[in-house]
């Protein structure tokens, strides 16, 4: 049976932890009270038979006088909520003593009153915040369903034969304000992309503001570009304002277009203004659209967190039950049936509004988006994830032991044609062929090393109830399992070995080299069709995640940065040396050199080298544009600091590409300088922010409060091991190398010691991320809403 202390521990919100009861303190408590009671027991033994006949006629007693006797036990006193807090707090009152020692049972029940105060004034604050949300939604649902009203009879009074109405599809209503300028509409365009990045920043606060619409509106002294004049429209006897989150810039630049086109038809409309003197405003279909999809996730969110809350009541109920059980086996008294009518009768416990809420949600989303189907619904509110099969197991082991197989074929096969050997007539392999071979090995050996510790990561965070879901922002569908992550790295692998040993093969049987050259090419080409492929096979939503993330790295300043972004282009900057081979390859089959066998043209031509310098660039000047979006978006500094690392990066890398070109002594002075400053940056952004360690006040020296792992000398090893990778560029100025060992392989070596770091990295960036989630009991998304109702004042 497994204990409920694991159980407990699995089945917790991981982002409301420190809101939980917190049964291993109660637990170290009631251990106090038992080695008391049983050193009492062994000084007091007592075998008279006036005690027996004393317990034997305790046992025949009357249930009234137990009663009586439970009720002398404790007392517990309920006062009267405080302006402040607003929540009932309770205090027991111990009328017996324990095991000669009052002290540990009174530090016992003080622990439990502290628990259930906690638990009871974190629910009321959670289910405020949920109900508002509620509210805010509603009303959201009834302008929706108006709207839609309205467009669906003026398709109904125009009729569906008309061209016009099939090309454009839209609603008119009337506009409260006057004719608006392109130039603040376009500004309350870039206005509304800094809407839902607010409120990420705001979280909590953001949601327990007294009205849920306010949480819509743009802090005035945060944001850039504070002046705007909305659009406000009259629909149905209101005064509605529309918003819609343009995180990208194809919807910026569509939105953009609309309005243009908007303002052409209002201008050739001019004429048909009525008595009042006010224009009509054109609602198209696809707005409307935006709007349902964005009341649809945040009813999704708003479902989720009261799971979440239903989840949070049950568990602390267990955890008070299961600990008031312990406390009379340990105690030999009769307090579980007086605490347990308190706990019963809270308000965590008693409170039913979370549920009617969760009902109304159901209802709503099967009434309004899933056409009365209750299963469809269902699927969206609470999706089922991907049940971990055995085979993924099975296939695990098989390509492990088809990638060892074909790689000792391999080894092999070169060994008794002699390809490797220095002195040999099959030199030409080497000096052609192989390096291509090489290259691509390299490429995808470091690629595959990297997803290959993201599983390792990923494993991890899943020990160490890391959310990373949550944070990263997956979908069910989208989101892989570590055993889903380690069974593409051995297949892939298992492919790349058997490509090797099928080059190998066939330049053995006499094939010529323009032929065989052929097949890393087509390896790389099959990898990218996979990647691309628009079946739903080989983990399809997954790979179009990763083809959208991508996106948004390369045009970085255009979009919208999210976690998952910034995480996934901090993995490129540890990816260069694959970034280079792959710009190598692609110059290699693209000039047709394979053809020729001319192995160094991109190496000797000016322009394809300096473009190899500068692909190692790109990924620094990725993330620095990020940087610069996100302070533009956010308006905070430390994302000014950031990207000054990336630039102090890029301004090492510049120094090293001239001192390779020209070693002289002043450019090496210049790479350490260089080389040096950025290392210092990088050292202490690691740890102080993207970690959150070396906190000088924390209960952890040199550390922080909060600690997933157990042993701190992991943590103080790992600021060591960081430290020493972070150094690896010293082998560039020592020119160290390893006797009888290749320059390519030290270079290899060096490469993947970066891609360990990087994943080593992983882990403590998202465990610091998870506690500054759980710190401020952030566990569902925050959904910005389409529609304001603006008052007339407004």
């Amino acid at each position: 049976m497994v204990q409920f202390t694991k159980q407990f521990e699995g089945q917790l919100v991981p982002e409301w932890k420190y809101a939980f009861v917190d049964y291993s303190q109660l637990k170290k408590d009631l251990k106090k009270i038992h080695l008391l009671t049983n050193g009492v027991e062994e000084e007091h033994t007592e075998t008279s038979l006036i005690k027996t006949i004393k317990s034997s006629l305790g046992k025949l007693s009357l249930l009234g006088n137990k009663d009586r006797e439970r009720s002398r036990a404790i007392k517990v006193h309920r006062k009267l909520a405080s302006s402040v807090s607003n929540s009932d707090v309770y205090e027991t009152e111990l009328l017996e003593t324990i095991a000669d020692d009052t002290d540990a049972a009174k530090e016992f029940l003080m622990c439990l009153d502290t628990q259930l105060n906690k638990v009871n004034q974190f629910y009321k604050t959670k289910e405020k915040e949920f109900l508002e949300i509620g509210e805010c939604l509603k009303k959201q649902m009834e302008i929706l369903i108006e709207v839609k009203d309205a467009f669906n009879q003026k398709q109904a009074n125009d009729g569906e034969s008309t061209q016009e109405s099939k090309e454009d599809d839209s609603l008119s209503c009337t506009i409260s304000s006057e004719e608006d300028s392109i130039k603040s509409r376009t500004e309350e365009i870039q206005l509304q992309e800094y809407c839902l990045e607010d409120l990420d920043n705001n979280g909590e606060q953001a949601l327990k503001s007294p009205r849920s619409e306010e949480s819509i509106k743009i802090n005035n002294e945060d944001s850039k570009l504070r002046r705007f004049s909305g659009r406000v429209f009259s629909c149905q006897g209101r005064n509605l304002k529309i918003k819609i989150p343009l995180t990208n810039p194809s919807r910026k630049f569509s939105a953009i277009s609309y309005f243009i086109k908007e303002d052409l038809i209002n201008q050739s409309s001019s004429k048909k203004r009525g008595p009042d003197g006010v224009n009509k405003l054109r609602i198209s279909k696809k707005t409307l659209n935006h709007a349902e999809k964005m009341i649809k996730g945040a009813l999704t969110e708003l479902y989720k967190g009261l799971n979440y809350l239903k989840a949070y009541r049950n568990l602390n109920m267990l955890a008070f039950m299961n600990i008031l059980k312990k406390f009379d086996k340990v105690t030999g008294k009769q307090i579980l049936p007086i605490y347990l009518k308190v706990v019963e009768s809270s308000y965590f416990n008693s409170s039913d509004k979370v549920i009617n809420l969760s009902d109304e949600v159901e209802e709503w989303f099967i009434t309004h988006f899933a056409g009365e189907n209750r299963r469809t619904a269902m699927k969206y509110l609470k999706p089922h994830h991907r049940k971990e099969s055995h085979s993924v197991t099975f296939f695990i082991g098989l390509f492990t032991g088809c990638f060892v197989a074909l790689l000792a074929g391999y080894i092999i096969v070169a060994h008794l044609t002699g390809m490797y050997r220095t002195h040999s007539e099959n030199t030409f392999y080497m000096e052609t062929a192989y390096p291509v071979l090489r290259r691509v090995v390299y490429m995808f050996g470091l690629l595959f090393l990297h997803l290959f510790l993201y599983g390792c990561n990923i494993f991890m965070w899943r020990k160490a109830r890391i959310n990373y879901s949550f944070i990263f922002e997956l979908g069910s569908k989208n989101e892989l399992k570590f055993r889903d992550v380690f069974l593409i790295c051995t297949a892939s692998m298992s492919v790349i070995a058997g490509v090797m040993f099928i080059h190998l093969l066939l330049l053995a049987k006499g094939y010529s080299f323009g032929q065989v050259q052929v097949i890393p090419g087509l390896l790389l080409l099959v990898f990218f069709l996979i990647m691309i492929c628009p079946l739903n096979i080989f983990y399809k939503s997954s790979r179009y995640r990763l083809i959208s993330v991508t996106r948004n790295i390369v045009f970085s300043p255009l979009y919208k940065v999210v976690m998952l972004d910034f995480f996934m282009a901090d993995q490129l900057c540890s990816q260069v040396t694959m970034l280079r081979n792959l710009e190598y390859i692609a110059c290699y089959y693209i000039t047709g050199s394979y053809a020729t066998q001319d192995y160094g043209y991109c190496m000797r031509v000016k322009y394809y080298r300096d473009l190899a310098y500068a692909v190692s660039f790109l990924p620094y000047y990725w993330r620095a544009m990020q940087c610069a979006r996100r302070w533009f978006d956010e308006g905070e500094r430390s994302h000014l600091v950031n990207l000054g690392k990336y630039v102090s990066a890029m301004l090492a890398a510049g120094t090293k590409v001239a001192y390779e070109k020209e070693r002289s002594i002043g450019w090496l002075c210049l790479v350490v300088v260089m080389s040096s400053i950025a290392t210092v940056y990088q050292l202490y952004w690691d740890f102080v922010k993207d970690w959150g360690l070396l906190q000088h006040n924390s209960n952890n020296p040199w550390l922080r409060n909060q600690l997933m792992l157990r042993q701190k000398s992991i943590y103080y090893f790992s600021m060591v091991l960081n430290i020493v990778l972070r150094l690896a560029w010293l082998q560039t100025v020592l020119h160290s190398s390893f006797e009888h060992v290749n320059y390519r392989v030290t270079g290899l070596f060096l490469a993947a010691l970066e891609v360990i770091r990087r994943g080593h990295w992983n882990f403590y960036r998202l465990e610091n991320e998870h506690l500054n989630n759980a710190g401020k009991f952030r566990a569902v998304k925050t959904v910005p809403l389409p529609f304001r109702e603006v008052d007339e004042e407004d």
